[in-house]
């Protein structure tokens, strides 16, 4: 069985879907939210929705202490507090996938729009808030929420990962791919995630034009993108 994974936010739309999918693929998922109260809900919908899958639940902090990987599936809204209360939790080796989108509906503006980061993404945030030692990767920004939370969905799209190592790229990769139908390509360093954030308000442009869930495929690559033990 795979480690236990904390979802951070895990009580949202992307969160549950991602909950949802990995608990699926058998991954050990602990559901964290502000409040513990909240975290157990979700558990309890989870739990109902895949019987077999290993499902716990846990304010914030105490859920992020439990895994090597921390997922974190929060609004831009919410990012930097959540990140300040996590400070305590953190500690050194552990990875953080960060799915932030900084959009501008975060501040009642519209979601085809994004806000200005002074690190240049949310991503680049993440890195400087979190403790020393941790290390962070940019992922998830393009995969429908909506589809993540339906099982019945079809997905076949590719997962944008960004980060200063490549070794921690390919460790969210491994995961992420448990969900069938995601392919995780290397974009590089942390920086470009300004780049893959701004996608997500130019897909939802997209979605509400043509009402649909529209992902994003990269053509013309090799098959193998990431270097794993056989």
């Amino acid at each position: 069985m795979a480690d236990q994974v904390a979802i951070i936010g895990a009580s949202g739309a992307l969160g549950y879907g991602l909950a949802l999918r990995l608990g699926t693929a058998g991954v050990p998922i602990v559901a964290g939210s502000r409040d513990a109260g909240r975290a157990e809900e979700t558990v309890a919908r989870l739990r109902e929705a895949v019987p077999d899958g290993s499902f716990d639940g846990a304010a914030n902090g105490p859920a992020a202490e439990r895994a090597e990987v921390v997922f974190l599936c929060v609004p831009f809204r919410s990012q930097s507090e959540t990140l300040t209360n996590l400070a305590e939790h953190l500690r050194e080796g552990q990875l953080v996938v960060d799915a932030t989108v900084p959009l501008a509906a975060a501040v009642s503006g519209k979601a085809t729009r994004m806000l200005g980061v002074w690190q240049g993404s949310a991503a680049q945030q993440a890195a400087e808030m979190v403790p020393q030692g941790v290390r962070v990767v940019s992922a998830l920004h393009t995969v429908s929420a909506p589809a993540l939370r339906d099982p019945e969905a079809r997905i076949d799209e590719d997962v944008l990962v960004c980060g200063d190592r490549k070794a921690d790229k390919a460790r969210a990769a491994a995961l992420i791919e448990r969900i069938p139908g995601l392919r995780c390509v290397d974009c590089g360093r942390l920086e470009n995630a300004r780049t893959t954030e701004a996608l997500t308000a130019l897909l939802i442009g997209v979605n509400v034009r043509y009402k649909t869930h529209a992902g994003i495929r990269v053509t013309a690559l090799p098959d193998a993108l990431w270097d794993r033990p056989s």
